[in-house]
């Protein structure tokens, strides 16, 4: 079993490689070839009979839970998003024009690589970064060695109580896809109380095909399975999701990198 698993590693890795996803490899090595990972998989016959992470059977508590006790640990998780993601924000950022909003929240939004993407690109916009303080503790740094200080207001802060108002685009870069569908359901629903009527929702994802062709998204669909207890969604299955939480999907929109934007207004 523990071949396998330095197989699924060592292929994720590969593939992350090709994709240019790869700019902070030591980080990935560590996180992806370490005890998180590995420990999870191992499990993975578990979690496709019960439906529960290999993660929680391996440590006894969730994986964010395990994170927030450990921030040696996520901070090198956090570094290693940044690595696995990089070459998204500035491809989201050419494909979906920010230029006429005033206010962009980024929910979730960890150090604000993503957020200072958006930003540095177009001029006018100003942002609100939103996330667990022991998850934003690195923000302040980045952001002002990006000079964007005066335009990233940082707020802390759990999705699952309440996330800020007064947004023109509220975005989820990588957070529906780590949670449950109830759990997904109570974060667009605290999206849903404080958005204005011309509001967009924002969902940076991978957007799976349908039937048998083959994307890295649908390896990534395991570990979501195995680690956090997410799953990655095709877009009738985002569509269903949305109008769930009173959502309706407007459009999804390619970019140059593996995810897409799932555009949502208020029904």
């Amino acid at each position: 079993m523990q071949m396998a698993m330095a197989h699924w590693v060592s292929r994720f890795l590969y593939v992350a490689a090709q994709m240019n996803l790869a700019d902070q490899l030591a980080e990935q090595v560590l996180t992806l070839a370490g005890e998180i990972f590995t420990r999870s998989l191992d499990n993975l016959l578990y979690s496709v009979q019960s439906g529960k992470t290999g993660f929680e059977k391996a440590f006894g508590v969730p994986f964010f839970d395990w994170l927030a006790r450990h921030p040696t640990e996520a901070s090198m998780f956090s570094e290693t998003m940044v690595g696995l993601n990089g070459a998204e924000h500035a491809a989201v950022a050419a494909a979906y024009d920010f230029s006429e909003f005033g206010t962009v929240i980024d929910v979730g939004g960890a150090t604000g690589n993503f957020l200072t993407a958006i930003l540095g690109r177009y001029s006018k916009p100003h942002g609100i970064l939103f996330d667990l303080p022991h998850v934003i503790a690195d923000a302040s740094q980045l952001i002002r060695s990006r000079g964007l200080m005066n335009r990233i207001k940082i707020e802390s802060g759990s999705f699952f109580e309440t996330v800020p108002a007064g947004g023109d685009v509220y975005l989820l870069s990588h957070i529906i896809h780590d949670w449950s569908e109830a759990q997904c359901l109570t974060i667009l629903g605290n999206c849903r109380r404080v958005m204005k009527p011309n509001s967009r929702l924002l969902i940076i994802e991978m957007v799976l095909p349908t039937g048998d062709a083959p994307h890295f998204g649908k390896m990534l669909d395991i570990i979501m399975l195995a680690v956090p207890g997410g799953q990655e969604r095709t877009e009738p299955e985002y569509r269903a999701l949305l109008e769930n939480a009173g959502f309706r999907l407007k459009r999804v929109v390619p970019t140059e990198s593996a995810v897409s934007v799932v555009k949502a207004i208020l029904a």
